[in-house]
Order: structure tokens, then C-alpha cells, then sequence
């Protein structure tokens, strides 16, 4: 398998956290990475490799709605924005985020993603 996004570092990042390994933690399940292009980021919590890609579990966060589900890394090699739309000559695609350091998803400082992670696990006033 050969994909740009995942590297030895990603690689090392992951190991520890297959598919279903974080089921049932929520704010408290680590995020080992984050992949981006433009406003849309990818929290990555779990993955492995399936057949010749790498099948992720994520949150996305900067599209129409936040939510968790899975990604192909694949599939996210493949994502394209050509800048010349916007007066830029170039092609943007999804990068991992440089010196991210593996931590909880309380601990991520990102607006989405904290009200994301508000609605699902906060629990409701008592009466």
C-alpha cells in the first residue's frame, strides 16, 4: 500500500488503536491524528489496514454536519480542490497536521468539535 497520508509516523501513531479498540469512550477516546483541506478536518481515532488502503474512523468536522464515521485513506488521497477557481494556481489536497501530539478529544481545541462532543455526552440537567 502506497498512500501520502499515511506515513511511518502515522503508522506508529496508530498501531495501538485498531478499528473498535475506542468504542464506548467518547470524550475520552484519543485522537492520534488529524488530516485537513481547507475548514474540513478529520479527527482519527481508530484504523487499520483493509486489502491495499487503510480503513479509518473519524470525526469530520467543517462539513455540512459533524459526525463520526469511516473514511479510506484512499479515498481521502484522492480529494482535489483546484485553486484556479479562486484565483490561485494550485491543487490543494488533505495533509496530515504537522506536530499534532495524540491526546483525549476533551483536550482538542476546536469549537465544532467540542459542541459536537457536547451534544452526544453531556448529560442532561437534573430536574
Amino acid at each position: 500500500m502506497t498512500n501520502k497520508l499515511i506515513t511511518p509516523q502515522f503508522m506508529e501513531a496508530i498501531k495501538n488503536f485498531p478499528l473498535y479498540s475506542q468504542e464506548e469512550k467518547g470524550k475520552d477516546a484519543i485522537c492520534v491524528a488529524v488530516f485537513t483541506i481547507g475548514r474540513i478536518r478529520w479527527f482519527v481515532l481508530e484504523g487499520q489496514t483493509e486489502g491495499n488502503d487503510f480503513m479509518l474512523f473519524t470525526i469530520v468536522c467543517g462539513l455540512c454536519e459533524t459526525e463520526y464515521g469511516y473514511v479510506s485513506a484512499n479515498e481521502l488521497e484522492e480529494i482535489e480542490i483546484d485553486g484556479s477557481k479562486y484565483g490561485i494556481n494550485d491543487k490543494f489536497h488533505v495533509c496530515q497536521v504537522k506536530g499534532f501530539t495524540p491526546t483525549k478529544l476533551k483536550n482538542i481545541q476546536d469549537n465544532e468539535l467540542r459542541s459536537f462532543l457536547h451534544r452526544l455526552y453531556s448529560k442532561p440537567p437534573k430536574s
